[in-house]
């Protein structure tokens, strides 16, 4: 990564940010990411009637950690709209076809297994099918629903999409082929290691939708190998929340949400 920049006058970053990224060139990439993931602890602290107001606490909280890096990132390149759109399109259609046809994969493999009395299973990895959890059970039917679904959708298309690009094609993939010297790695340089590991590691992140989970970072890969543009990544990130969470909300198919 290129030095950080310093610029003049009130628009300076602070000393010891520049000192922070000096010090560690992972920061402006992990931080955002770390930072979302720690704030959304936030949702478990707060009673079901404030959901809203911790929502809108997340969004403003991991903007601003992502704000204060940004003369830090690298360029993040064109948009490729049409690109970026057809490809969310289809991780959407590939999440919710995916794991339907996981679910019930998973289904008739333990009914054969309880059959022979095998029984199997995967660290960090949940093989049950995907639990449908419906928000009108905590939050009914009226604005508090509705304040919900549209906040959470807001931070779906917004702060997700950036800190997960950020973290997962900025850096992880760059990671996978030189972790201590990740900087020095050309933007968009391909290796099966980084392709492959960072779509198994997505797992972690989404334990309960692990296949589909793998499939959509490979997908994401490849437009980012393709394309070598961090932004068409974060604007396709971004369709594909609008488009999933669009189609929940009008199915009720909440096990997606």
């Amino acid at each position: 990564m290129d030095e950080p920049t310093r610029t003049t006058g009130q628009f300076r970053d602070p000393k010891w940010l520049n000192d922070l990224v000096k010090a560690e060139p992972k920061a402006p990439l992990m931080a955002p990411f770390m930072a979302y993931l720690v704030l959304m602890l936030l949702n478990d602290v707060f009673p079901a009637r404030l959901q809203p107001i911790a929502v809108v606490l997340h969004i403003a909280l991991a903007s601003w950690v992502t704000w204060l890096f940004r003369r830090h990132y690298p360029p993040l390149g064109r948009p490729y709209w049409g690109l970026a759109i057809g490809a969310g399109i289809a991780a959407a259609l590939l999440w919710v076809g995916g794991q339907h046809l996981l679910d019930g994969m998973i289904v008739w493999g333990r009914r054969l297994g309880d059959g022979l009395s095998f029984h199997w299973a995967l660290p960090f990895v949940d093989l049950s099918p995907v639990r449908q959890l419906d928000p009108h059970e905590c939050f009914g039917d009226g604005a508090l629903f509705w304040a919900h679904v549209v906040l959470k959708i807001c931070r779906a298309v917004t702060i997700v999409p950036i800190v997960e690009e950020i973290f997962w094609r900025g850096f992880i993939l760059r990671a996978f082929v030189r972790w201590h010297w990740f900087d020095q790695v050309p933007w968009g340089t391909f290796a099966w290691r980084a392709f492959v590991g960072s779509a198994l590691l997505s797992v972690l992140q989404h334990p309960g939708n692990w296949g589909v989970s793998i499939a959509c970072w490979l997908l994401y890969n490849a437009l980012f190998y393709w394309k070598k543009s961090l932004l068409c990544l974060i604007l396709a990130h971004a369709v594909t929340n609008l488009a999933l969470y669009v189609y929940v909300v009008y199915s009720g198919d909440w096990r997606f949400w």
